[in-house]
């Protein structure tokens, strides 16, 4: 049988150490700040944080220089290059892209098809991810873009330490890797080249390529961490939304009618699944915090997931409930996207993404969810390990 609300074990157990030990907990080599007022903390002082010693084990897929991995003005400065296009007004324009390659995806299932709606939606959300930011052309390469990625995205799910051993030793797996990201490279620096001689459009592709300031190795960097991170998260967060839809009595049919009842249904599957089940910072100086003290260069992960499933913030908190959503937390106590300075930039992008992919399936006869096990996965982008399987609709 199907649990109404999927647990992550992994994560489970953070939520028992804080209930334990309070929000400062520490792990072997790790220290845990948990709960809002933790995430509160955080977002609040970002001058006693290093965000690059933090996502090193994410340069082998996004570089050196991605939003990422920058800290202070480096990453003010790239940030102010990639805003626009991801700016609200900007983000309405790409809606009849997005639509149109959930519409192509979902037309495409043949009645009674078992499909797995996590890979289904998974490719429409890069291709449509990488048409509405770097143009068609590019878009058209989509099934380029994620069988070479998904080399490099399986690497860096691993343990940042086993990471670093595979890299030491030149492994098999990290020369693949390697292979990988340098025919990735190689189309994307003939992306830009091709755009300074004004052959090709993309909002954020233009923005960055002409802009005044960022080496050719800065836009290769914020190309392949929107493209990457960009559809890596969105598509586990669809497939959990998906999955609300098709589980709660009653959900469907209230979305299918209700623009802002589906807007709480995103909402509600973000909370409980949110993309990014911890992150991390390393500390740049010492400090105190709830009377623990931390010293320079500890490592610190504070939760989204602990945090959203935490009693005191969220009542019931394992209930998907979406009329919650009637009161708004603060930014502290709901984080899907992160918070602070170093929020994700495409916040906006991902939750727009979901409500247009999610609205046109709901537009279409309702599918089966098929009885399955679902097991969490990924602590940096939170996906059901096998797929999530539906049968569509006869």
């Amino acid at each position: 049988m199907i649990p109404d609300v999927v647990r992550y074990r992994q994560a489970d157990l953070l939520s028992g150490l804080h209930r334990r030990f309070g929000p400062v907990v520490r792990v072997g080599p790790y220290t845990y700040l948990l709960g809002p007022e933790a995430n509160q903390f955080v977002f609040a002082h970002s001058e006693l944080f290093e965000v690059e010693a933090a996502f090193q084990s994410l340069v082998p897929v996004d570089g050196p220089t991605s939003l990422i991995v920058s800290d202070g003005e480096d990453h003010k400065r790239r940030r102010r290059f990639v805003q626009p296009a991801l700016a609200h007004r900007q983000i309405a324009s790409y809606v009849p892209v997005m639509r149109a390659n959930a519409e192509a995806t979902i037309d495409a299932w043949r009645p009674g098809e078992t499909v797995d709606a996590y890979q289904e939606f998974r490719r429409a959300i890069r291709r449509s991810t990488i048409h509405a930011l770097f143009g068609e052309e590019l878009a058209q390469e989509s099934d380029f873009f994620g069988a070479h990625l998904q080399v490099l995205i399986n690497l860096i799910d691993r343990n940042p330490a086993v990471v670093k051993v595979l890299r030491t030793m030149k492994s098999p797996g990290w020369r693949n890797a390697m292979r990988a990201r340098r025919a990735v490279d190689a189309r994307v620096y003939k992306a830009i080249e091709e755009t300074r001689q004004g052959k090709t459009a993309g909002d954020v592709l233009t923005s960055l390529v002409q802009g005044d300031g960022l080496s050719d190795l800065e836009v290769r960097d914020q190309i392949v961490t929107l493209i990457a991170a960009g559809y890596e998260t969105t598509s586990g967060a669809m497939a959990w939304a998906v999955f609300n839809l098709l589980r709660h009595n009653g959900v469907w049919e209230r979305a299918q009618q209700d623009d802002d009842y589906l807007a709480n249904v995103v909402n509600e599957t973000l909370r409980l699944y949110p993309p990014a089940v911890v992150s991390a910072r390393v500390a740049a100086a010492p400090f105190e915090f709830a009377g623990k003290k931390i010293k320079q260069g500890t490592f610190l992960l504070y939760s989204p997931y602990v945090t959203h499933r935490l009693a005191e913030v969220f009542p019931d908190p394992l209930k998907f409930d979406p009329d919650r959503w009637e009161t708004k937390p603060a930014p502290h106590e709901f984080l899907p996207f992160g918070g602070g300075p170093h929020r994700c930039v495409g916040a906006g992008l991902a939750t727009t993404e979901l409500t247009v992919m999610l609205k046109a399936l709901l537009q279409r006869p309702k599918p089966e969810l098929l009885p399955q096990r679902l097991t969490p996965t990924g602590l940096a982008a939170m996906r059901p390990k096998n797929g999530l399987k539906i049968r569509a609709a006869g």
